[in-house]
């Protein structure tokens, strides 16, 4: 009887059909893979929104757009202010020193009441901000521009009564804005230039509490004003030399502008020769927060030179 030989091919150990073990880890593996891939849409299902807009394009006029993070600027934008005042982040921008935004209280469009310091958070006017860095000059937060709008008592009106103070901070944020009863009679409201009508001064602030309001804004502060004297004189105040700079009487701020160093040059020209910007137009007068932001938009263009040139005065003596 011959011997019968069986062929026997090698069993290959991979190709053993796997236990219920391994069924169920490659079960779960299929469905993470199957989850993962529909989250990120490549099953042509709608990817998940965390966020509205964010991974998703928001479609306008039926064209996709892709999302675009608010700037840093405007995210939980939290910035300090001068004393006794909170001033709105929302109404800060960052122009160019050469470029900024007026507030059209005076122009023909509708006016505006004044800011107090409670509202200036919510109701203040657009931000004549430079984006001005801190120099060696000083510390911004401890530089105020104010501008005061007046009307007029006595015979004929020739005695300047305070009626309206602004007053805003380094980055042109109102910090005060009122308007102010005056302790005379007012036998002029001046409205063609003060922009001050009779119904503004109804309800507003009697002028021994707003002087003491304003007084303690100013105090250890450096002020910027145009012809400031005069504003200061309404207050029947005195500022510190040492810490007022009259924006009306800087040589060189007149030799950048064009002028002759000892002309007295109004703020209205200033602000057009140096910025090519307008203001006090229109027929319903001036607005102080308008004039104290362009004081200290001026103010900007030379502070470096200047104080450093009253620096030097003041150790020469």
């Amino acid at each position: 009887m011959s011997d019968i030989v069986i062929g026997v091919c090698p069993i290959d150990e991979t190709a053993q059909t796997t236990g219920p073990e391994e069924k169920q880890k490659s079960k779960n593996r299929f469905r993470k893979k199957f989850k993962y891939r529909e989250r990120k849409g490549y099953l042509g299902g709608k990817p998940r929104n965390r966020h509205f807009g964010e991974e998703s394009g928001q479609h306008q006029n039926g064209a996709a757009t892709q999302y675009s993070p608010p700037p840093a600027s405007t995210r939980n934008k939290s910035s300090a202010r001068p004393a006794g005042a909170a001033a709105a982040s929302q109404c800060s921008s960052s122009p160019s020193a050469s470029t900024f935004t007026v507030n059209t209280e005076g122009s023909d469009g509708a006016r505006q009441k004044p800011v107090n310091a409670k509202s200036a958070a919510t109701d203040c006017g657009p931000s004549v901000s430079s984006g001005h860095k801190p120099t060696s000059a000083g510390i911004p937060t401890k530089y105020l521009a104010i501008d005061c709008e007046m009307v007029g008592a006595g015979p004929k009106g020739h005695i300047s009564q305070l009626a309206r103070c602004s007053v805003v901070s380094y980055d042109g944020d109102v910090v005060y804005d009122k308007f102010i009863n005056p302790p005379m009679p007012i036998t002029d409201y001046r409205t063609r230039w003060s922009g001050i009508r009779r119904s503004d001064l109804v309800q507003a602030m009697p002028y021994a509490e707003a002087r003491k309001e304003i007084l303690k804004l100013l105090q250890g502060k450096v002020v910027i004003g145009h012809a400031v004297h005069n504003d200061f004189k309404v207050l029947s105040y005195s500022h510190p030399i040492a810490l007022t700079r009259d924006t009306s009487r800087i040589p060189l701020l007149n030799l950048k502008a064009g002028f002759a160093e000892t002309e007295c040059a109004s703020l209205k020209r200033l602000t057009k020769a140096i910025f090519n910007v307008d203001i006090q137009t229109g027929k319903k007068g001036h607005s102080s927060v308008e004039d104290a932001r362009a004081s200290m938009e001026l103010y900007k263009v030379v502070e470096e030179e200047w104080e450093k040139k009253l620096a030097s005065k003041s150790q020469t003596r």
